[in-house]
């Protein structure tokens, strides 16, 4: 089965070239690597100029296709006729020796797979366990990792997620892949992160990123996937493993993030949600006005007070401004 990789690149040089010797260390490589680099300056080309990868391909993009979401879709349609998986990986990204061999055996096992995503390891503390309970814990499937502590003030509220993980619940707000276990199981999802993704090529010929996430593309992922999910089967596989270094470079300021949580997450709960109860509307709002508590006290508990301060005015405004012009959702 050949397989494309496509990196979309801005001011990382270094990140690249680590994520790059970590693909040439790969049990299965790919047949084609292609940088799509959106950045401002020469660096990355010359380090690519200083170094040599098998099956590489260097594109330098123009302000015009600048953006993951534009540098994804510039990308697709680069890879090369005969490809049947083009996998997507964010270059601060450091794979394991097997990665690209669990996620082309996923499509092995499952042949109705048409998006498979790999699983981070650096990110989340985790432990087997017997138990089906323990206060401050969130337990899955034989294992438990801390409950991060905006779930445990949504589940005294009775605002807990009424899905599994990687699945969008009625009112939004679910738990993203990184609440699966590292149990080596293949999971079926319906949301897979996009900077650790892989996809059969046809899936392309009738959906693209859309264009309302181009910029920095907050929640872009989950808007491709659940639209992508309608069609068929997503997997994660989490023996398909890697770990993710955050390079804090071409991040939006915190203002903006936090308008984009709310303006982003609304578009995406609409994506597979267009018509919600009267309840799971309740639920969003106050979902999204507890989550902006919390990142107001922030500013009195963080070290990071004036992020904490930018965020929290950024989901404040976002939340207003859907009230007076809500996005139009891409059917």
């Amino acid at each position: 089965m050949e397989f494309s990789l496509v990196i979309c690149t801005y001011m990382r040089a270094q990140s690249l070239l680590n994520l790059l010797n970590s693909v040439n260390q790969q049990s299965l490589c790919p047949n084609e690597i292609l940088i799509i680099d959106g950045s401002i300056n020469d660096e990355t080309e010359e380090a690519l100029k200083q170094n040599t990868f098998k099956n590489l391909t260097y594109f330098k993009v123009d302000e015009l296709h600048r953006g993951l979401t534009k540098q994804r879709n510039f990308g697709i349609k680069q890879v090369k006729e005969s490809s049947e998986i083009i996998c997507f990986l964010d270059d601060d990204t450091i794979l394991e020796q097997d990665f690209f061999k669990e996620i082309i055996a996923t499509y092995n096992t499952y042949p109705k797979a048409l998006a498979v995503g790999g699983y981070i390891t650096n990110e989340v503390e985790w432990e087997e366990t017997n138990l089906n309970k323990l206060k401050g814990k969130f337990i899955y499937d034989g294992w438990m990792r801390e409950e991060p502590l905006r779930f445990r003030i949504r589940n005294y509220f009775g605002l807990e997620p009424d899905t599994n993980p990687a699945f969008l619940p009625t009112f939004s707000h679910g738990r993203s892949v990184s609440f699966l276990p590292p149990s080596g199981k293949i999971y079926q999802v319906e949301q897979i992160m996009g900077g650790v993704a892989s996809y059969r090529k046809e899936v392309f010929e009738a959906l693209s990123f859309s264009k309302y996430f181009e910029g920095y593309g907050l929640y872009e992922d989950t808007d491709f996937s659940l639209r992508l999910t309608k069609k068929g089967a997503l997997y994660v596989n989490t023996n398909a493993r890697l770990s993710h270094h955050h390079h804090v470079s071409g991040r939006p300021n915190k203002y903006k993030y936090g308008k984009m949580v709310l303006r982003n997450g609304w578009y995406v709960w609409r994506v597979k949600y267009p018509k919600s109860s009267f309840m799971s509307i309740i639920k969003w709002n106050v979902t999204a006005l507890l989550l902006m508590i919390i990142t107001f006290i922030g500013v009195f508990t963080s070290s990071k007070k004036m992020d904490a301060l930018a965020e929290g005015f950024g989901r404040l405004i976002g939340w207003i401004s859907l009230i007076f012009k809500k996005p139009t959702v891409e059917k």
